[in-house]
């Protein structure tokens, strides 16, 4: 290993204070093996052969079968069922306005930031009991947008005899569920609403209905039919009486997206509208793709955020501990990055470590838990994030994977510097692209286990998803969507730095966990789709904008 840490560091430990038992793992590794073995694990195969050619010819047609099988999940997951479900009392009457008015922007908006979603759109509109034959309006899902258009004209909304704050909210999503011809693989219920549904358990407000649902329809039986369908749940908020509602429904169901629909100005409400639908055609479509059309395991992964602790943890009480942090030396040319064989053990810097790391983790996602930690050495004290896979095969070697996920981090990092420096020569002004440089760190714990996380520097600001591998652009930001293309270019077609997600500041993007599309199916993991997925996911669906023509990035001709 290299005792350098090169530009990331001007402070390196010995080769003398690394662990025997860490210079015995990478005297054992063999990287090309592992990874090549680790890859037909994840195609649920298993491959016999010990000569590395064969090997490598057995692990490229598991992959190239992996991904023309993702590939399909991910076209299928671009055709969408939207459903407005709508509270359609007196009181919204000005959201009903907005919603009457924003499928055509929100058309258009899907039609220039993901030309390959194709959508459907219904309506389910519900009052209370005693409406009787105007308690609920359904108009099912149709691909002609005008008809919608013209359907929602003559939604009026009427106001409930009753004078009781609620409304009958599970008898209109019951509706929604069981009544409309759901189709497509991608399905989103939007409900939008002020106020709770009947029952003691969702309000204090005076309630003509205090035991519930006259009906018998409970949150359980409703939601549950909705996982069963496969349709996932985006909420509109207009008031807090809806918050005892939405704290019952994340016991259900797990965390769901909330969009902020308050205000009065009917420009600005048209605008949240805007936003709220198309978000959650984009969020839908991420996870659909993603992780399939099975409601099981996106909720699965809901119900995970809802356990998360996001709380930081009494630094004072956790104990301190030990562990070696290992990284790659920065690539200097493109010729670098192509080459597998730069990321190998001689390439590999590490020095000894101490930190702190939260017992419980803040955040999941679909492939790794995320901690809070400390850097306790550094002055002053640096907040950190660990994070671990959640799950590595038996046969698999923990230190192989990650050590992958750091090269890919590498690749970005080193694609970033060139991308602000050409950006700079060619005075184009525009936020600078910055990756965090991602660290491998191998620990024991407390149990004598050996244990590896992904460690990085805490983003203290808002995190956001400004595209996902698959394709999907889920907040268009140009810059960004250049910088894709220049990584395409600048690698003459080999990869593509895609599943572009960090913080946004005034000069700057701060980003992290990219994956990378390569020619080579064999390097960057199982998010690599390979030359299919720079085609079908990135080149298919970018479309060239002012920031591409400065830096004077070949035309992607897609149209």
């Amino acid at each position: 290993m290299s005792k350098n840490e090169n530009t990331q560091s001007s402070s390196t430990s010995s080769t003398s204070s690394i662990p025997p038992s860490l210079i015995s793992d990478l005297g054992r590794l063999n990287l090309t093996e592992e990874r090549l073995r680790r890859y037909s694990d994840e195609a649920n195969a298993l491959i016999s052969s010990t000569n590395e050619t064969e090997l490598r010819t057995e692990a490229r047609f598991l992959r190239e079968k992996a991904i023309s099988k993702v590939l399909g999940n991910i076209k299928r997951s671009m055709e969408v069922d939207l459903c407005f479900v709508l509270d359609c009392t007196g009181s919204m009457e000005p959201h009903i306005a907005a919603a009457k008015d924003c499928i055509s922007h929100v058309l258009n908006y899907i039609i220039h930031t993901n030309p390959s979603i194709k959508f459907r759109v219904g309506f389910c509109g519900y009052r209370d009991h005693n409406n009787k034959s105007d308690r609920l309006q359904i108009f099912d899902f149709t691909g002609q947008y005008e008809r919608f258009t013209q359907y929602m004209h003559n939604v009026i909304p009427a106001s409930s005899q009753n004078n009781d704050a609620p409304e009958d909210v599970l008898g209109g999503l019951d509706a929604a569920i069981t009544q409309m011809d759901w189709q497509n693989s991608t399905r989103v219920l939007l409900h939008i609403g002020d106020c709770p549904p009947h029952g003691r358990r969702f309000t204090d407000l005076e309630d003509n209905y205090p035991d519930g649902d006259p009906n018998g329809l409970t949150a359980e039986n409703v939601l549950e039919k909705m996982q069963s369908k496969n349709v996932l749940y985006f909420f509109g908020k207009i008031t807090d009486h809806t918050e005892k509602m939405l704290q019952i429904f994340r016991t259900i169901i797990g965390e769901f997206p909330v969009f902020d629909l308050v205000g009065g100005d009917p420009t600005e409400l048209i605008d949240k509208f805007i936003n709220a639908a198309s978000s959650s055609i984009t969020i839908a479509v991420s996870l659909t793709s993603v992780i399939g059309n099975n409601s099981k395991d996106i909720y699965a992964l809901q119900q995970r955020r809802l356990d998360m602790d996001q709380n930081e943890p009494n630094w004072d009480i956790l104990p301190l501990q030990n562990g070696v942090i290992m990284w790659y030396r920065i690539p200097e040319t493109p010729n670098n990055l192509k080459n597998p064989k730069y990321f190998n053990k001689s390439n590999l810097s590490s020095k000894s470590f101490s930190f702190k790391i939260a017992s419980q983790p803040f955040s999941a996602g679909v492939e790794k838990y995320a901690y809070f930690a400390r850097d306790i050495k550094s002055n002053p004290v640096k907040e950190m994030v660990m994070k671990e896979y959640l799950k590595m095969g038996e046969r698999n070697n923990p230190l192989e994977k990650y050590l992958e996920a750091v090269e890919v981090s590498t690749i970005a990092y080193f694609l970033s510097t060139k991308f602000n420096l050409i950006a700079e020569q060619k005075k184009v002004n525009i936020s600078k692209v910055n990756y965090l440089k991602v660290k491998l760190l191998r620990c024991s714990t407390i149990d004598v286990r050996t244990r590896y996380y992904a460690i990085e520097p805490k983003l203290n600001a808002e995190y956001k998803r400004f595209n996902v591998n698959t394709g999907v652009i889920t907040k268009l930001r140009y810059t960004l969507e250049a910088f894709a293309h220049f990584t395409f270019e600048y690698t003459e077609g080999y990869l593509v730095v895609y599943d572009l997600q960090g913080i946004e500041l005034n000069d700057e993007f701060l980003l992290t966990d990219p994956a990378i599309h390569c020619i080579d199916p064999l390097r960057f993991g199982g998010t690599n789709l390979g030359k299919d997925g720079i085609n079908q996911c990135f080149l298919a669906n970018h479309r060239c904008n002012d920031i591409c023509k400065k830096l004077k990035l070949s035309r992607i001709n897609n149209l």
